[in-house]
């Protein structure tokens, strides 16, 4: 994310002008870590540091012993073994005892270094092997020569690949020639935040973060260089979001839908399935609150299976058609699109709004009348897959765009519905996946936020629980007794063939055993995976939908878009290898109707402590939100939103789950610089603006399409 903010000419200088580096190393550097020039190596900061003062005896080694540091001399060195077996083997030994320490590669190099009578600082990880103690590849250097004498006692680690270790660049070799780059930008480095701020948050300068960053002098200076950058990172990307949000809203002008009228007042008073929750009252609310303010809407709403997102969004659709717009619903996936087209033309059955759908495997026929209806006006509601942004697909007037499961839709795909129109159309965005606070603000932060927080009357909480194999007869007792009362059950794998390296039940052999125990002609069994032609897909889920097959042996293909409210058990082989939305996302297929519905998580007894912490937080809990936070804190922001695809966010050194107060810190400041100084244009504000400057300018602002 952080950009040049430095002397241009030197912190833009090609790295491999840096000594220690040279053009093979440089070459190696860009491709494996994206280093290339000066700048790109100082923002590269350590994972981890270890503390160097402590010295452990060699009685001392424990079995949960990380990283240690030792200090004695080195005898019995011999190279043994032939061939692949080849290895170095020393003796290291101090007054409490001995450890043998080990090498498989840079055997004649290493060996011809170690010197009689000499005192060496040994440093690696310990290991067990034949109940005896080992070193694996430590680092060793002559107590005279070591660095700790000179008073470093905070030893770096850097991320760094087995390609760029092949070509000695380690760890310690990444430190020296880091090093050369902190003594060579001694003055170079600019201020990038106010006085205010520096001393409002009492932030040590920019210059002596970045060098304690690297290499502090002690556990202290580290803290308060890792809180600077941390603040300063977060506090940028805060003040980007928020300055494009109020530029769009000072600039970008939406259509006004002043009009409630025929198509929402009939739908209402005719055709609503059920009595809204309070929840999609008051998102009703604010997204029609934005529709007549003037400015462009640009909402996310957020929302668990089965909440009512989609009719919240149909009855907004209907605002727009009854002031002359016309509308489009963008959905992943076509069996997803087939549903939205299905539900709202039942919904809409008598009212005069001409809907249609467009997918890849819409006709062409089909598609010339679609398109001439759209440019001639005609056609008020058109729902697809990604065949709507199509360059062909030209509207009379579109207003309104709603974007189901967003995340699965690259920034630009997005970006060409918000072209369809001279005035941009408003955008609501959905998403079944609960997205953390922090995710939220760090990801998310240009946008306005509507939740549904409440399920639609009648609706039971699903039940779940937890089985190990062991209960597999129980499993099937069971799922004879739903069938019996009726209904219909999923079973989903997470492999389609069976796989070498991990010991999963694989999709063919569930399916096998699943019609074994469930024969023709008392039962039916489909089988759904990503694989099988469209067709032979649509076949079999049709046929469960209709009720003709009593269970859907399926992958996670079935995690969006079918609803089929006689489903009642959704059955999880193999859960441990789901993460924790997915695992809430498939068990939001089941509990679609008024009956009691079931989730089974079928696990070995081989469960990792997250595993555990996972089977534990879906037995416990509903509640989506909880669920993402928990899931944010066992497998960290990764791309659990699909948030990378916006190429804005790249966090080196803040931790959104650990840091959340700084990001919340750094989102308040950033709101009062922007009330206090809406163009980042003071004096004392210089620094900040022109660091924003440059840190985004290459980045594309998708703010308005989200």
């Amino acid at each position: 994310m952080i950009s040049s903010f430095m002397s241009y000419n030197f912190f833009q200088t090609p790295i491999e002008y840096l000594k220690g580096v040279g053009p093979k190393r440089a070459d190696l550097l860009r491709k494996e870590l994206n280093i290339h020039v000066f700048q790109d190596l100082l923002l590269y900061y350590p994972y981890r540091y270890i503390d160097r003062s402590k010295f452990f005896k060699v009685r001392e080694i424990a079995s949960d012993a990380a990283y240690i540091q030792l200090r004695g001399f080195i005898t019995n060195v011999e190279v043994v073994g032939e061939k692949r077996g080849r290895r170095l083997r020393a003796q290291f030994k101090d007054e409490s005892g001995s450890i043998e320490l080990v090498w498989f590669q840079g055997i004649k190099w290493i060996q011809d270094k170690f010197k009689p009578n000499t005192e060496y600082i040994v440093f690696g990880k310990p290991s067990l092997f034949n109940n005896k103690y080992n070193i694996a590849h430590p680092e060793v250097e002559p107590v005279v020569e070591s660095e700790l004498a000179v008073g470093e006692t905070l030893q770096p680690f850097y991320h760094t690949t087995e390609k760029l270790k092949s070509k000695g660049l380690g760890n310690k070799s990444f430190g020296k020639i880091t090093k050369t780059l902190i003594l060579k930008a001694q003055g170079e480095v600019r201020e990038n935040l106010s006085a205010e701020i520096l001393q409002k948050l009492k932030l040590i300068s920019r210059e002596e973060a970045l060098l304690n960053i690297h290499f502090p002098k002690n556990s202290q200076i580290l803290s308060k260089a890792q809180a600077r950058l941390k603040f300063e990172e977060l506090f940028f990307i805060q003040l980007e979001m928020l300055r494009h949000k109020l530029q769009r809203n000072q600039k970008i002008k939406g259509h006004i839908f002043s009009t409630v009228g025929e198509n929402l007042n009939r739908f209402y008073k005719e055709k609503l399935p059920f009595e809204l929750t309070n929840a999609q009252k008051r998102v009703i609310k604010e997204i029609r609150l934005d529709m007549g303010s003037g400015i462009q809407m640009n909402r996310m709403l957020q929302g668990d299976v089965g909440s009512g997102k989609t009719l919240v969004a149909l009855m907004n659709m209907l605002i727009a058609t009854d002031n002359g717009y016309q509308v489009c619903l963008m959905a992943p996936t076509e069996v997803l699109a087939n549903q939205h087209f299905k539900t709202i033309t039942n919904l809409l059955q008598g009212l005069p709004v001409q809907t249609n759908l467009l997918t890849g495997s819409t006709k062409t026929a089909q598609r010339k009348i679609i398109h001439q209806n759209l440019l001639n006006g005609e056609l008020q509601i058109l729902i697809g897959t990604h065949a709507l942004i199509e360059e062909t697909v030209q509207f009379k007037n579109l207003g309104f765009v709603v974007i189901d499961e967003q995340h699965r839709f690259g920034v630009a795909q997005r970006a060409k519905l918000w072209k369809k129109n001279t005035t941009p159309p408003h955008i609501l965005v959905m998403t079944a996946t609960p997205i953390p606070r922090t995710l939220a603000m760090t990801f998310y932060g240009d946008l306005d936020f509507s939740v549904i927080d409440e399920l639609p009357p009648g609706r039971k909480p699903i039940q779940t629980y937890h089985y190990f194999d062991s209960k597999r007869l129980k499993l099937f007792g069971f799922l004879k007794s739903q069938i019996k009362l009726g209904r219909q059950i999923y079973i989903v794998y997470p492999l389609i063939q069976e796989s070498e390296k991990l010991d999963l039940k694989d999709l063919q052999d569930g399916y096998e055993s699943i019609s074994r125990e469930f024969p023709l002609p008392d039962y039916a069994v489909s089988i759904v995976h990503g694989k099988m032609k469209s067709a032979n897909k649509d076949y079999e889920m049709q046929r469960f939908i209709k009720g003709e097959t009593q269970i859907m042996v399926s992958t996670t293909v079935i995690e969006v878009g079918i609803d089929v409210s006689n489903a009642s058990v959704m059955v999880i082989e193999n859960a441990e290898r789901f993460g924790l939305s997915q695992l809430h996302q498939l068990r939001g297929r089941v509990g679609r109707g008024a009956d009691q519905s079931y989730c089974i998580l079928m696990t070995d007894y081989k469960l990792t402590n997250e595993g555990k912490k996972r089977m534990e937080t879906m037995v416990r809990t509903n509640d989506g939100f909880e669920i993402a936070e928990v899931d944010l804190r066992l497998r960290g922001p990764g791309d659990l939103q699909g948030t990378q695809q916006s190429g804005v966010i790249d966090l080196r050194i803040a931790n959104l789950i650990k840091d959340e107060k700084i990001l919340k810190y750094a989102r308040d400041l950033a709101n009062q610089l922007l009330d206090d100084d809406p163009e980042i244009s003071k004096t004392e504000n210089k620094p900040i603006k022109k660091y924003l400057i440059q840190t985004f300018k290459n980045k594309q602002n998708w703010g308005s399409i989200s």
